[in-house]
């Protein structure tokens, strides 16, 4: 039995591609159909077939996906030296992607407790795409914090608070002063923060349950882009207060709750499963998690972070 079928297994199931299987194993894309053909053989199953242009997983490869990902993080375990943390001589990139705003908030504090501890490790940060990516399956991105979970079985993930919406303006906007009702909020000109460029979203759907209609002047991609936008106009915004808390008081803005009842918007942690025992990722996170508590407001917990199951 050739057991390296199952790291190729484990590969082909999570990309759903033979070419993206193919990269991530560095081989070229007629070595990896040949390493399918020989997996559908020893499995006496297709595994991957063509649905158009993409490759859909049989039931029989959805039902081994969990126990193939098992079998190789336990195979890669037996095989990799246990080595002693040592953050002093640690050498290692790691990338993160976030949201715009939370750049600001996160990288000071995220980057004075790495360079304290491990003076060699380097974070590079990456703003979230217009369109979703699989970089943590591919191994191009280490972590990720979002509000969504993740729908990807080999992507763990861990909810470490919320935040909530507010209404952001100027400091001399008349929505500062008096009470902030949905009339009045609804009556101001808006601005919204959309990667892919909505102009409408959640807020826009508890404005109409009451019956209630906002004008939208403008959609912009970045947080930072719209809160420059109203410090300089009389337009208001809504952003998490607390994540983007250092742009817009940086900014001399004001921030109001907003007069809707609006659910908290969660502050979610994802990596791969592939990293869940490498020291120095556990470190990293752990880094993360505790910067993104101190933002947040939130305290620790006694244990180690609960992971999402599915996707809840």
């Amino acid at each position: 039995m050739d057991l390296n079928l199952l790291v190729a297994l484990d590969a082909l199931l999570e990309e759903n591609s033979v070419a993206a299987a193919a990269e991530r194993l560095h081989l070229t894309p007629p070595a990896m159909s040949r390493t399918l053909a020989r997996i559908r053989k020893a499995t006496g199953d297709d595994i991957l077939v063509r649905t158009g242009r993409t490759m859909t997983p049989t039931p029989h490869a959805l039902a081994l996906r969990e126990e193939t990902r098992d079998l190789v993080a336990r195979a890669t375990a037996v095989l990799t030296p246990v080595t002693a943390l040592d953050l002093a001589t640690l050498e290692r990139g790691f990338t993160l992607r976030c949201h715009d705003a939370l750049v600001s908030a996160l990288a000071p504090l995220l980057t004075v407790a790495v360079a304290g501890a491990a003076p060699n490790v380097s974070v590079r940060f990456l703003a979230e795409p217009s369109v979703d990516v699989a970089d943590l399956a591919r191994g191009q991105t280490d972590l990720e914090v979002g509000a969504a979970a993740p729908r990807r079985p080999e992507i763990a993930a861990t909810r470490v608070g919320a935040d909530r919406m507010v209404a952001v303006m100027r400091a001399d906007h008349p929505l500062v002063a008096g009470a902030l009702t949905p009339e009045r909020f609804a009556e101001a000109e808006h601005v919204t923060v959309s990667r892919r460029g909505r102009l409408t979203g959640p807020v826009d759907d508890a404005l109409a349950g009451l019956g209630l209609r906002r004008r939208v002047r403008v959609a912009l991609p970045t947080t930072a882009a719209a809160l420059e936008l109203v410090a300089g106009t009389t337009m208001v915004t809504t952003v998490a207060e607390q994540v983007c808390r250092p742009a817009w008081t940086s900014l001399g803005l004001r921030a109001r709750p907003l007069p809707l009842d609006l659910p908290p918007v969660p502050v979610i942690v994802a990596w791969h499963h592939r990293y869940d025992t490498d020291p120095a990722h556990t470190w990293l996170r752990t880094e993360l998690l505790n910067v993104l508590r101190t933002i947040l407001g939130t305290t620790a917990p006694d244990t180690a972070p609960t992971p999402l199951v599915d996707g809840t």
